[in-house]
């Protein structure tokens, strides 16, 4: 059965081109800063893919090349299996995590994840596009396409191991390096330390769950969204 959508076909591959074109500038932006040898997290081990605001920018704009790979070959199950899981398992809960984490942490205190300095650095625009556009495209994407969603210990595993395979790689980063790929790490104490990145990593589920749930408000009316199995 194809996933039910708000759009015609024509309309649909147009928006996601559309989202698609929208990341692949954004991170080409990203990447061509004149003044990208002044950022210091560019200079050091592990470039831009130490930072999960990066990771995330090219798994949003993965996520919009399925839909728009989905459109263009209607009807081919496998492609729309990839979409919906990509969507459901990394996209909407690591975006939402980014979107919320990020702005959470500027709040509070900006030096902790986003010192002052790069705004000489990263215009404001860009800035806005990697931490907070990306949060309305997703609702939209929900909105307008329903997405199927696996079991819910198959959803959470597969997340909870992007999630460790992440913090990995962090660890590896200062253990390489010595240097913490966020400031805030810095500050605290080991057991502080083991506390931020437990409870980051934990607080990914509840944004599956939540996703889970905002998908079945706006879909249960059309009869298209299914009861999760546990």
């Amino acid at each position: 059965m194809a996933a039910a959508t708000r759009l015609g076909p024509k309309t649909s591959l147009l928006v996601h081109l559309l989202m698609l074109s929208w990341y692949v500038f954004t991170i080409w932006s990203n990447c061509t800063l004149q003044i990208s040898d002044r950022h210091p997290g560019v200079r050091s081990y592990g470039g831009r893919w130490k930072y999960l605001t990066f990771i995330n920018l090219v798994s949003q704009a993965l996520l919009f090349g399925l839909c728009v790979l989905a459109d263009a070959v209607h009807g081919a199950v496998s492609v729309t299996r990839a979409r919906d899981f990509h969507f459901t398992v990394l996209a909407f809960p690591v975006g939402t995590f980014v979107f919320i984490s990020f702005w959470t942490l500027y709040t509070y205190d900006r030096e902790l994840v986003y010192p002052k300095l790069l705004d000489e650095i990263i215009p404001i625009w860009l800035n806005h596009a990697m931490h907070t556009v990306i949060m309305p495209l997703l609702l939209l994407q929900m909105f307008l396409q329903n997405h199927r969603y696996p079991s819910r210990t198959k959803g959470i595993f597969s997340l909870a191991l992007f999630a460790a395979l992440y913090l990995s790689w962090v660890l590896w980063v200062h253990h390489a390096s010595g240097i913490w790929v966020y400031p805030i790490m810095a500050h605290l104490s080991p057991v502080g330390l083991c506390v931020f990145l437990g409870g980051a990593s934990l607080f990914m589920a509840p944004l599956y769950l939540l996703g889970e749930k905002l998908s079945l408000m706006m879909w249960s009316s059309t009869g298209n969204q299914k009861k999760k199995k546990k």
